[in-house]
């Protein structure tokens, strides 16, 4: 016998059956009991959450040899005959395929021919929305008034585009999401029946990603034991699903706290290589940090905090974040997720996310660690909480805490962090303030001087050619350095090459951040490898910024010319009077021309 989906083969056959909607199935139930059902009803909901299912369960309670019964019996001729689809009173109508007038006009001419061989004659019409509107006006005036012996259930996923209309003539149910927990407990029911083995990690994985829907789920679980060979476990979803375990969205998210640019940018570009999609990570991580977000504010809540499978692990993760760090974060994924289906590179807007969280970092709770915070990222007015005076405190924990803020600068220089961390909040507000320079960098202070010592040699003896050859040459050059490392051509995308000397090429950086990045010497090393082979020789890079160059270029231009006028022949001179009279004698003649002494 071959294999039916597991959709199929557990499609629900009663209203008991019927998973997450019992404030539908116990009002068609107590209708059923007391004989009040109507002749005309609208399912509208999601996909998969049962609408028709529950239309043929109830065409078969109304048409039940036993019935009409609060529960068809599935027994009797006519349950079976259903079951099958082969009950020809019973007709199930596509809308999609059959949405206009003519079929609606054939199926309104033959519905006063009472039913053959059972109690109602039902008309189940899925996906009735699709319908056009002369087909709606064809069925308006049969759906109002239908014979006595005729019962017509509309089923829908979008019920704002029926009309009102129709709308007003039916009894309208409305299906919800299946609730986390219920799916769960379907899930194991079914993999009890089939005799799947199934880790419970993946069960509630799969029941999240069906995101409410009965069907959706039941077909993943149908998926993954064809994929696994043996037990299904969370890593066989993941793969079958091109998902990411936990794991990696809690390395992120730890990347972030510590404001660890490129372990962060590496995370993302592995992620890519492994053949994940750069929307599926945002919106993994998005619900992650979701979950964070309902663990830090309502830790105690097992409604809203449902979705969240492992708790325990999880609270040890969001007591590193403040709440409002949370939520900027999952706007700025949120944003970057919008924008990622109009752009051809998905994974760069990921990268610029994942860069904006880290610029946006704040302290965890209770530690009084300035914060590092973007401006367009974090409210006006708004500060890190830090600790109040007199708490307790013992010198031992002051110094160690003083301590860990000193290494969280120094990693901060290491990485080339977008800002520095002040060392207490007045120095973060000073920093901040509208109208106050912020302090520079130690360590790009220091980078700045040591490349203003080594302009002097390309401003006096550069050379033009090897330069023109090098301009020419750089976005094949940027081009190997990130097929090698796409961390390192996100930092030197920002310089552009100037100057060349020897066998030094002199790159300039607009930004101090990006240019101390580069001088790293793992990431130095790469780019003079990279320019060396397009370039043909052995080229060492030389790093400035821009406007030290421009400084050095303009203190050793030599110095302009001084336009000096020469003054004309004044008028008492005798030899510029003596050409004066000279030019009039050969022009006019000596009988015209009289020479007279002043």
């Amino acid at each position: 016998m071959t294999h039916i989906a597991l959709y199929r083969t557990w499609r629900s056959q009663t209203f008991a059956e019927v998973v997450g909607q019992k404030h539908i199935t116990q009002t068609l139930q107590n209708s059923l009991r007391d004989n009040r059902f109507t002749h005309a009803y609208l399912f509208s909901g999601p996909r998969g959450t049962g609408k028709t299912s529950t239309a043929k369960i109830l065409a078969k309670a109304l048409n039940c040899e036993n019935g009409p019964a609060e529960e068809p019996c599935n027994e009797c001729s006519a349950c079976r005959r259903m079951t099958e689809g082969a009950l020809i009173d019973v007709v199930e109508i596509d809308a999609a395929s059959n949405r206009g007038v003519d079929e609606i006009r054939d199926l309104r001419d033959k519905v006063k021919y009472a039913p053959t061989e059972v109690r109602y004659k039902v008309y189940i019409i899925d996906e009735v929305h699709m319908l056009t509107t002369e087909a709606f006006n064809a069925l308006l005036k049969t759906l109002e008034e239908p014979p006595a012996h005729v019962i017509f259930i509309l089923a829908t996923t979008e019920p704002h585009r029926i009309p009102a209309t129709i709308l007003s003539r039916c009894q309208r149910f409305d299906f919800r999401r299946v609730a986390l927990t219920e799916q769960i407990g379907r899930l194991r029911y079914v993999c009890e029946q089939e005799q799947l083995e199934v880790e419970e990690d993946a069960l509630h994985y799969i029941a999240r990603l069906s995101d409410g829907g009965m069907r959706d789920a039941l077909s993943l679980l149908d998926q993954a034991s064809s994929f696994s060979l043996g037990c299904i476990t969370l890593d066989d979803v993941l793969s079958m699903t091109g998902g990411l375990p936990t794991e990696g969205f809690e390395r992120v998210l730890d990347a972030v706290r510590t404001q660890n640019i490129g372990e962060a940018l590496q995370l993302i570009d592995g992620f890519m290589q492994a053949g994940k999609s750069a929307d599926k990570c945002t919106e993994g991580l998005m619900h992650f940090i979701r979950d964070l977000l309902l663990l830090r504010m309502i830790p105690d809540s097992s409604t809203l905090t449902e979705r969240v499978f492992d708790g325990e692990r999880l609270r040890g993760i969001a007591h590193h974040f403040e709440p409002d760090h949370l939520m900027r974060m999952v706007e700025t994924l949120n944003h970057y997720h919008s924008e990622m289906k109009y752009s051809v590179q998905p994974q760069t807007l990921l990268e610029i996310a994942v860069l904006r969280m880290c610029a946006a970092e704040e302290p965890a709770a209770g530690t009084a660690s300035a914060a590092q915070t973007s401006p367009a990222a974090v409210p006006r007015g708004s500060r890190p909480a830090s600790s109040p005076a007199g708490s307790g405190e013992d010198a031992g924990a002051l110094a160690q805490r003083v301590q860990r803020m000193e290494e969280q600068l120094t990693q901060l220089l290491q990485n080339g962090g977008a800002a520095l961390s002040a060392g207490t909040t007045t120095g973060a507000q000073g920093a901040r303030a509208p109208g106050r320079r912020a302090p520079s960098s130690s360590g790009g202070a220091a980078a700045s001087a040591r490349s203003r010592a080594q302009l002097d040699r390309f401003v006096s003896g550069g050379d033009d050619a090897a330069l023109r050859m090098a301009a020419s040459k750089w976005s094949q050059i940027l081009s190997v350095v990130k097929e090698r490392k796409i961390t390192v051509h996100a930092w030197l995308v920002d310089g552009e090459p100037v100057a060349y000397h020897g066998d030094a090429l002199l790159v300039t950086f607009r930004s101090v951040m990006h240019r101390d990045t580069t001088e790293k010497p793992d990431n130095k090393l790469l780019i003079e490898q990279a320019m060396s082979e397009i370039l043909g020789e052995k080229v060492s890079l030389v790093t400035a910024m821009a406007k030290d160059w421009a400084d050095a270029k303009s203190s050793a231009a030599p110095p302009v010319e001084e336009l000096k006028l020469e003054p004309q022949d004044e008028p008492g001179a005798s030899g510029g009077k003596m050409d004066h009279v000279n030019e009039a004698l050969k022009l006019f003649g000596e009988d015209l021309v009289t020479i007279k002494d002043e």
